[in-house]
């Protein structure tokens, strides 16, 4: 009988592992292939709306996922058959040197802090695989408190600015691509007034100080400056809605809804006449307001230039040139006669008409992007917001660096501090409206979902410290304003 040789058995028996490793290859093949014929048959015998061939592709993602989970149990599994053989051999040579000498006694210390340590690792490794999910549920003290109060809708076109009268009966004011500007009550949601005086775009709305009167800037080059008389219907209860802590980390929606035609008020007072127009712009008028007093308003334009004006004879007081590019926005100090203003060069400008006789000026290059709006604070501070997607707050004492940088995720819009509470309202381009104190410590998020906030850019915020149910007030493209009742806790401004 002949005899086989060492090499030949060693052949044989690699043939034989490549021919059993082939047919475990034909078995799985042929279990998949059963498997999408499966899901073909199921695919051919459900009644779906959906084409053959998409349902077809989702099935097949789908047993993808599920062989990924397969093999992620599998590797679960045989992790876990590792862990317990660890732990019989530490626990085993444990109670062998439990029964030795007390010569031994040092070997018997290291075995049990050999388990220590296994045991540390293991509850170390579990603690980072799940501090993820844990997070997402874990529960904040004295967390701030955004109730979305009143939406006020009946624009038919995007609102760019917004503003709260500083005078009794304190009214909402907005201002609209749709060419109108619309006061509202605050209470109600009423539309109380519609100017209609403009040719295009109103991009802009202030309040005198002291007097029933309102600035408006448009498209059409103009500013116009228009008396209202308005009567505050009688308030109705507010709707009994539940106080929704802000935002910090999930946004329940990114749905666009559509945008249906809305109806104006069709039973809005109008006015169709200005008691003053400010001419003398080239271009776009961006943003205007009222000096300290209300006797002289500024203007900003996208032909580069900031106009003076005197309120009474509606001349033409100063030119406020040297900007790059164009304006984008203005602002005037509470008490003193300054003025600041931004622009698409990157910069911001402090003009200082305190001196009658000396008109200072200082560039400020602290952004690297469009400065969307730079506004002052009732101390001596300014806040710059743009498109770079940062906010710095600045002391007017020493404007060398800002004091404080807020780095967000979405360029920002025209940004609004609250008066009393001294925080700032940052309007982004994401639908997103956060809330920050004046050392850049972020507070809250206002919530937004499909059934709450706004749906497009959010376009300017206004504090008003006057109401006791709205105390903030946001405005967007998506046509709507909104009245937000903010509570942010002592403590949690302390922080």
């Amino acid at each position: 009988m002949p005899v086989e040789s060492g090499s030949s058995a060693a052949a044989r028996q690699a043939k034989q592992k490549r021919k059993s490793h082939s047919l475990s290859i034909r078995r799985t093949n042929s279990t998949e292939q059963d498997r999408s014929g499966l899901q073909r048959d199921m695919v051919e015998g459900q009644d779906s709306k959906l084409p053959l061939s998409l349902r077809s592709n989702l099935l097949d993602l789908f047993s993808q996922i599920e062989r990924e989970f397969e093999n992620l149990y599998i590797e679960n599994l045989e992790l876990r058959r590792e862990i317990e053989t660890l732990n019989d051999r530490l626990t085993a040579e444990g109670q062998t040197f439990e029964g030795a000498d007390l010569a031994k006694g040092a070997l018997k210390t290291k075995a049990s802090h050999s388990t220590s340590q296994l045991s540390q690792k293991l509850k170390t490794t579990y603690k980072a695989s799940t501090s993820k999910i844990v997070s997402s549920f874990k529960a904040t003290t004295s967390r701030a408190v955004c109730q979305l109060v009143r939406e006020y809708v009946g624009h038919r076109d995007g609102i760019w600015d917004l503003s709260v009268t500083r005078t009794q009966p304190v009214v909402l004011g907005t201002a609209s691509a749709d060419h109108s500007a619309m006061l509202w009550s605050i209470e109600t949601g009423k539309c109380l007034l519609k100017y209609m005086g403009h040719q295009g775009s109103v991009n802009s709305i202030k309040f005198h100080p002291t007097e029933q009167m309102a600035l408006t800037a448009s498209g059409d080059q103009t500013a116009h400056i228009w008396r209202y008389m308005v009567q505050l219907p009688t308030p109705q209860p507010v709707a009994d809605i539940s106080q929704t802590p802000c935002e910090d980390d999930v946004d329940f929606s990114d749905k666009d809804e559509a945008d249906g035609e809305v109806e104006g008020p069709n039973d809005c007072p109008s006015i169709r006449m200005a008691t003053t127009t400010l001419r003398s712009h080239q271009g776009v008028v961006i943003a205007a307001d009222w000096l300290v007093g209300g006797k002289q308003v500024v203007t900003a334009s996208w032909d580069r230039a900031a106009n003076l004006y005197d309120v009474e004879t509606s001349e033409l007081v100063h030119s406020l040139t040297g900007h790059d590019q164009e304006l984008t926005h203005c602002c005037t100090h509470p008490t003193q006669r300054l003025v600041v203003t931004s622009s698409r060069d990157t910069t911001f400008r402090l003009w200082d008409f305190r001196d009658p006789s000396i008109h200072s000026v200082n560039v400020f290059q602290g952004h690297t992007d469009t400065v969307t709006s730079a506004v002052f604070t009732v101390g001596d501070n300014v806040v710059s917001g743009s498109d770079d997607r940062t906010v710095k707050v600045w002391d007017l004492k020493n404007m060398r660096s800002p004091i404080a940088t807020i780095r967000t995720d979405s360029a920002v819009n025209r940004i609004s501090v609250s008066v009393n509470q001294k925080i700032i309202a940052l309007p982004h381009d994401n639908r997103q409206v956060r809330l920050f104190d004046m050392s850049g410590v972020r507070l809250a998020r206002l919530p937004r979902s499909n059934r709450q906030g706004h749906r497009r850019m959010v376009c300017c915020s206004a504090w008003c410290e006057e109401n006791n149910t709205c105390n903030l007030f946001t405005c967007g493209f998506d046509r709507q304003a909104i009245g937000w009742n903010i509570n942010i806790p002592v403590l949690l401004q302390e922080k």
